[in-house]
């Protein structure tokens, strides 16, 4: 089956970047459309950034203009950079991938936006 694996996440000041990275298993990760949610604390899981199999992207307004979603199909691996992280930025994101009907989901890594 395929698996997703969420990495990069971690504590980070206000104003400044990470980059998560999501490695997928298997060999059909280029045919997947692609993307970020995330579950801020005591808050629902909400849908960050998207990336189809052609390279079409979208953003949440809340991430537009200081995130980008990007995928290296040759690798199996997607990408998050943040730029210009805010505290409310702060919660645990979730790497998803989608083949037809069929969906799957990382475990997550925590991302912590503080002073």
């Amino acid at each position: 089956q395929v698996q997703l694996v969420e990495s990069g996440g971690g504590l980070v000041q206000p104003g400044g970047s990470l980059r998560l990275s999501c490695a997928a298993s298997g060999s059909i990760f280029d045919y997947f459309a692609m993307g970020w949610y995330r579950q801020p604390p005591g808050k629902q899981r909400e849908l960050v950034a998207t990336i189809t199999n052609g390279g079409r992207t979208n953003y949440a307004d809340s991430v537009k203009g200081r995130y980008t979603i990007s995928r290296d199909n040759a690798k199996n691996t997607m990408y998050l950079q943040m730029n210009s992280l805010k505290p409310e930025d702060t919660a645990v994101y979730y790497c998803t991938g989608r083949l037809g009907s069929v969906g799957y989901w990382g475990q997550g890594t925590q991302v912590t936006v503080s002073s």
